[in-house]
């Protein structure tokens, strides 16, 4: 990659697409040559308006970070949303990548990709081994279906589309929704809001036993940017840690880093979800990138993103 190369990329207004815009930036990437489009300038569900587009700015790299994403609740009650939104726009974006000739594309899935009870941690050759984690199947089945294309499109007309496959993110300009949110932000508002409230308790679903892996985002942004500019020969790859702790050693994290004095409540009759869900990074390391923050260090970034940002953010 050159600093003055075309890089389009979708979903910036996003936890991730904000980070590796920041990340171009910090690297020295040209802010003029750095595209992005809001959903009101460009409409990633109309095929033509993404064709139309792409063509015009005849861009070196697109990176795919636009998507419809959830926790459990959100995939569980909106499967028909998710399933259609996220084809919907990777196949715009692919597509129309490979007929304005576009040679290079990094496409962002996630790790629910993989099977529910996939032995850990868990390998990208394991993808489409067994069952998917039913709650949220319809956005799983969406991403895999974007690797394929990808992985079909580097087959028959030799383009270097990756598939990276990053763990449970969170980070600056996340999704704080009570709902609708992925576990870690929720976590950080709800203690937040406990403790300016004075609450005695906070009340958690499930039962805190399930392992999940973190990754601050500006991790995963200089990840993608390092499989870019390194133009590495990969297809699918997984980005994260390698490291997981359970909800309920994630809950005192947070809950101490917050300050909140409160006790902790599980509600054991809502789903815990995936038992176990850590990645095998081993493939990322070899070609040698690695994370950058800690866990604990990444909280407190988040937190004070959430502090200082707290009317402008998605609540």
């Amino acid at each position: 990659m050159k600093t003055d190369d075309k890089i389009l990329v979708t979903g910036h207004n996003g936890l991730v697409g904000s980070s590796i815009v920041r990340a171009l930036k910090r690297k020295g990437f040209n802010e003029n040559n750095i595209h992005t489009r809001s959903r009101q300038e460009l409409n990633l569900l109309n095929q033509k308006d993404v064709e139309d587009y792409v063509q015009f700015i005849k861009p070196t790299y697109i990176i795919c970070a636009a998507a419809k994403v959830g926790g459990i609740y959100a995939n569980a009650t909106y499967p028909a949303e998710f399933i259609y939104e996220n084809l919907m726009i990777q196949t715009n974006i692919i597509h129309s990548a490979h007929l304005a000739n576009v040679q290079n594309l990094l496409f962002l899935g996630s790790s629910c990709i993989y099977p529910k009870f996939a032995k850990q941690p868990i390998k990208e050759e394991y993808l489409l081994s067994d069952y998917l984690e039913s709650s949220n199947e319809s956005y799983s089945i969406a991403k895999i279906t974007g690797i394929k294309m990808c992985d079909s499109y580097r087959k028959q007309y030799g383009r270097n589309y990756i598939s990276a496959m990053p763990t449970n993110l969170y980070g600056p300009n996340d999704n704080y929704h009570l709902q609708n949110s992925h576990v870690l932000p929720a976590l950080i508002r709800k203690f937040y809001e406990a403790k300016q409230s004075n609450n005695k308790e906070v009340v958690l679903w499930g039962t805190g036993s399930p392992k999940r892996e973190f990754l601050y985002s500006d991790d995963l942004a200089d990840a993608c940017l390092f499989l870019l500019e390194k133009n590495h020969n990969v297809n699918l790859i997984n980005i994260g840690t390698g490291e997981d702790m359970s909800i309920i050693q994630i809950a005192e994290t947070v809950k101490n880093i917050v300050g909140f004095k409160g006790e902790i409540i599980f509600d054991k009759s809502k789903a815990d979800g995936t038992p176990r869900k850590v990645l095998d990074v081993s493939k990322i390391h070899n070609l040698g990138w690695k994370h950058n923050y800690s866990l604990e260090r990444g909280i407190e970034l988040t937190l004070k993103d959430f502090i200082d940002n707290n009317s402008k953010l998605r609540l």
